[in-house]
């Protein structure tokens, strides 16, 4: 067994370390997954665009019952003390590492049942870790991607702890020593197992709708401005496996790749099998929004 490290954590009203951070097995997000979570980047000790990962937290809890414990200024108290407390983890200043803000709320503790008890405390649990972005390499040659078809359920836009499904996707990808899993339903574009999925045709970039099919990123507003500021066409909608496989560009987002130019995709180069030239506009008005934070 590994041994966990001694990172800041905070549960239930308390800082604490990770290794002291106890639950018990009754809790519903143990017993039925029957939670939500959010993470948050930091960059240089900013929390990055925390108030739409907090309207994002609460349109998840809103969906699965759950009264949101705290307020947006208490997230906050909490994450940032926990970004100073992992700087000095690390031996480092806070505005010299990234890191990353785990949130995690469940139902709390209950004798199991499926039916959704109203009179229990929620759990909260938050960790302060290390930010891990793609490397040069990934950044300079792209990344290599396979496809699936999406077999998890139908309320993806809730980012629920319940994430069997996207394990088993990553894992697709994982085994044919690829960076992601594409994921199409009923021949169309939904999302890769841990990221959202941009198509980049003629110029423009295509995005899935704001359904229930997808988990909405965080970077869909921030890849919209940035493509608004950029005089590039942003469009979401239904996005065929064909526009997929023939796209002159394809992209990954997510919290930790940022945007991630895909170059190769079930063997076959994507347009000309390299980081294309949307890409490099759309990454550098990333790394813009970042010094804004």
């Amino acid at each position: 067994m590994n041994a966990l490290p001694p990172l800041p954590s905070y549960l239930n009203g308390e800082f604490t370390e990770l290794p002291d951070a106890k639950i018990s097995v009754m809790d519903r997000g143990f017993i039925f997954g029957d939670g939500v979570y959010e993470v948050v980047p930091v960059y240089g000790g900013r929390l990055f665009r925390f108030e739409q990962h907090m309207a994002r937290l609460d349109r998840s809890l809103t969906e699965v019952r759950i009264a949101n414990p705290m307020t947006q200024a208490q997230w906050a108290e909490v994450a940032l003390k926990l970004v100073s407390s992992y700087a000095a983890y690390t031996g480092a200043k806070a505005e010299n590492i990234n890191q990353l803000v785990y949130i995690q709320i469940t139902r709390g503790v209950a004798m199991r049942d499926h039916v959704m008890p109203t009179d229990i405390t929620p759990t909260v649990f938050v960790m302060a870790n290390k930010m891990n972005l793609p490397t040069d390499a990934q950044r300079s040659q792209g990344v290599v991607c396979v496809t699936a078809d999406d077999f998890r359920w139908e309320k993806a836009h809730i980012k629920s702890t319940s994430l069997l499904g996207s394990v088993l996707a990553r894992q697709i990808s994982f085994d044919a020593g690829a960076v992601e899993t594409i994921m199409f339903r009923d021949g169309f574009l939904s999302e890769a197992a841990a990221s959202n999925v941009w198509v980049i045709k003629d110029g423009k970039v295509l995005g899935t709708p704001k359904d229930n099919l997808v988990l909405e990123g965080i970077r869909y507003r921030l890849l919209e401005e940035i493509c608004r500021s950029k005089g590039i066409d942003f469009e979401l909608r239904r996005v065929s496996r064909d526009e997929v496989v023939t796209a002159d560009e394809l992209l990954l987002s997510s919290a930790t790749k940022e945007v991630l130019a895909v170059t190769t995709l079930d063997g076959r180069p994507v347009g000309a099998g390299r980081p294309g030239p949307v890409y490099a506009q759309l990454y550098a008005g990333y790394q813009k929004a970042k010094e804004q934070a």
